[in-house]
């Protein structure tokens, strides 16, 4: 197959990259050489397609939340989950549907606190479960066999230094774990599902 991967030099991004290495993976994100895009912006996406060509599968590893109590929220921080996690991977699929090749499939990533919330994440349970509302509607619209899935993993066992604290008692799940769900959305034959890895 050949794989767009959005997010590609991420922890979980590079996992990702492994376990499908037996494709052809295009590695893309902000900082990537070779396919740069900007998920907020419309026309940075829409000339990544341009120059992908047609896909067999589109894996989105990317997006940005805002952590903070809510108690000194601002509406410009809360936009900041809504404009890149949520609207960023939302616009990676209603482009990308067009660049994909029948039966197709579209990988989304949300994460566990769209069902366990934690302090200072209501940012990150809102997109979370925004997203996986859009990946279950959009299934029963897509045209010729394509696919929509998320994945919901875990705070990553790699990250866990960095989020830990935003965590406690909370089990960490290795990037290379959570990259199978990934496989299993590009390779499987399910839609509308949202992969736990928890």
């Amino acid at each position: 197959m050949k794989i767009l991967l959005v997010g590609a030099s991420g922890t979980l991004g590079r996992a990702i990259a492994d376990t499908l290495k037996h494709h052809e993976i295009l590695a893309a994100g902000r900082s990537s050489a070779d396919y740069p895009v900007d998920i907020t912006d419309d026309a940075s996406v829409e000339a990544l397609f341009a120059r992908t060509g047609k896909l067999d599968a589109i894996v989105s590893a990317a997006g940005v939340l805002h952590f903070g109590p809510l108690e000194s929220m601002k509406p410009s921080d809360f936009a900041i989950g809504l404009n890149d996690k949520l609207l960023g991977q939302v616009r990676l699929a209603l482009l990308g549907q067009h660049h994909l090749n029948d039966g197709g499939s579209i990988t989304l990533t949300t994460g566990i606190v769209s069902e366990e919330p934690i302090r200072a994440g209501a940012n990150a349970s809102a997109v979370n479960r925004a997203i996986e509302g859009f990946v279950q509607g959009a299934a029963f619209e897509l045209k010729r066999g394509l696919r929509i899935n998320a994945v919901s993993p875990n705070v990553l066992s790699e990250s866990w230094a960095d989020y830990g604290p935003f965590f406690p008692g909370f089990e960490p799940v290795t990037a290379a774990r959570a990259a199978l769900a990934y496989q299993r959305s590009v390779e499987g034959i399910q839609s509308g599902r949202v992969f736990k890895v928890w």
